[in-house]
């Protein structure tokens, strides 16, 4: 199983910027499809982003606009550019490698990396 090692979260100011890296241990063209999911306590991991390797990207309706994500084969690297953020956008950000969009048992995930907006 592929290991996927997420970077970048931190603390940031509404309005501002991050982008949050995952590396993967294997060629991540082996997976259909890469993507970023978020979690808050007590909600369910939602999708964020979704790079398919053949395919338009797929963006929640909440980060449409402000959110791009990138999938970087070269570097076996997922990047996620963040602009504009809000205070919903707190989170914990986790990296997904599968061959759907949905998730399954045979995904692989990262360990997650805590964004916060806040002021």
């Amino acid at each position: 199983q592929v290991q996927l090692v997420e970077s970048g979260g931190g603390l940031v100011q509404p309005g501002g910027s991050l982008t949050l890296s995952c590396a993967a241990s294997a060629n991540i063209f082996l997976f259909n499809v890469m993507a970023w999911y978020r979690q808050t306590p007590g909600k369910q991991r939602e999708l964020v982003a979704a790079h398919p390797r053949v395919g338009s990207r797929i963006y929640a309706d909440s980060v449409k606009g402000r959110f791009t994500i990138i999938r970087d084969t070269a570097k076996n690297t997922v990047y996620l550019q963040m602009n504009s953020l809000k205070p919903e956008d707190t989170a914990v950000y986790y990296c997904k490698a599968g061959q759907v969009v949905d998730t399954t048992p045979a995904d692989s995930w990262g360990q997650g990396t805590q964004v916060t907006v806040s002021s």
